[in-house]
């Protein structure tokens, strides 16, 4: 792997960057206002999916494969069979052929990496000096690298992907006297690799470039083992027929999303042979992770606003640095203390808004903790004037 790297030195003054932690001062707030907004969005989405699903798992029924049910027709069911598909799949450029749910194309190109590293030391004045190194690897990648964005474009140019990943999905896909419909063809998993038959004859190039069996698929260029930039190497990979379990609204012989009186949708699929009670036992799991992973999103992204508004202190204080230091390490400890028990009081709310029972509680919690802050607070402030 070729690397290669340079080095840029930058300078900031106090004033400019008084004017920019001003400016960003603004992005702090906005920051702040969308945080407020995805953290009480998301509690009631989690509550509204929550009981999307425990309505869904009431009234659920299981149904057979083997004919359409017209007693169900309407109704949120259940079903398990093989999933399957008439005819193949093919990639017309690489002669894959294959009798299967889906195929995957996957393309990789040999091309340029830019990657940086800075490091910045502050001047005694309330200046910057920033260090950043830029490094040149070649590396295999399956998007596209726009070198006309690197800071040093020259000898780092990438050609364009002679080749794109593509995906192929068979229709109609049936399970049993059932079709599914693409909603629920678009949730089928469970890849594996597929290659091509070694008795179909290729071409000699593709897109100009010369065509390679390997190991793994296939290779666009001249030496597989020397790759240069601009090479390719593709693979292809396939979801074949296989059980699959079904949990959706049956529409005659097909399938559409179930909407539930609590405002959600359910059209679950998912492979092998599994149980109603399991499917929803993982969407269950899958709706708490998603609620976690946005509260913590939200609450990160309200600290970083709160840092951004009070930025302009320390920067102010950064004519001696070490003591602009100190101010940065107090600001990011208020920005802290501030953020922790808001996010507490913006989920609290809104469960008050969704769940009471459970909201009230955790606003309280939230009023203490804001109660411990200013009592702080105070008591620092008298200790000072003492």
């Amino acid at each position: 792997m070729a690397t290669d790297s340079f080095t840029e030195t930058t300078s900031t003054g106090w004033f400019g960057r008084i004017g920019s932690s001003i400016k960003g001062v603004l992005v702090g707030l906005v920051m702040i206002v969308i945080s407020a907004v995805v953290l009480f969005w998301n509690e009631g989405r989690a509550v509204k999916t929550e009981r999307t699903l425990e309505e869904g798992a009431k009234g659920v029924v299981s149904i057979s494969a083997d004919s359409v049910d017209e007693g169900k027709q309407g109704k949120l069911v259940h079903l398990t069979g093989v999933a399957k598909a008439t005819g193949e799949l093919s990639d017309p450029v690489l002669g894959i052929k294959v009798e299967a749910l889906k195929l995957r194309r996957n393309v990789e190109m040999y091309q340029w990496k830019e990657e940086s590293k800075s490091e910045t030391r502050k001047k005694l004045g309330g200046g910057e000096e920033t260090v950043t190194t830029y490094s040149y690897v070649k590396d295999w990648a399956g998007d596209f690298i726009d070198s006309s964005k690197f800071k040093n474009q020259a000898g780092h140019e990438n050609p364009r992907l002679p080749m794109e990943s593509e995906d192929w999905t068979a229709s109609p896909i049936t399970v049993g006297a059932y079709r599914l419909s693409p909603g629920l063809a678009g949730q089928i998993g469970g890849f594996t690799t597929v290659r091509g038959d070694e008795a179909v004859e290729l071409p000699e190039t593709v897109a100009s470039k010369k065509l390679h069996r390997s190991a793994d698929g296939f290779y666009l260029g001249e030496d597989p083992a020397k790759p240069m930039v601009g090479d390719v190497r593709v693979s292809h990979e396939a979801a074949l027929p296989g059980d699959v379990s079904v949990i959706a609204k049956l529409r005659g012989s097909s399938f559409e999303p179930y909407l539930a009186k609590a405002g959600g949708s359910i059209e679950m699929l998912e492979n092998g042979n599994q149980s109603a009670e399991a499917m929803f036992a993982s969407a269950h799991a899958g709706n708490r992770m998603l609620t976690w992973v946005l509260r913590a999103v939200g609450v990160l992204v309200m600290f970083i606003g709160f840092s951004s508004v009070f930025r302009p202190l320390s920067v102010l204080a950064d004519v001696v640095p070490f003591v602009g230091n100190i101010v940065g390490v107090g600001t990011g400890l208020v920005s802290l203390l501030l953020t922790v028990p808001i996010s507490l009081v913006i989920i609290g709310v809104a469960w008050i808004f969704y769940r009471p029972m459970i909201g009230i509680p955790l606003l309280l919690v939230a009023v203490v903790g804001f109660v411990l802050l200013i009592r702080k607070m105070l008591s620092q402030k008298r200790l000072a004037a003492a």
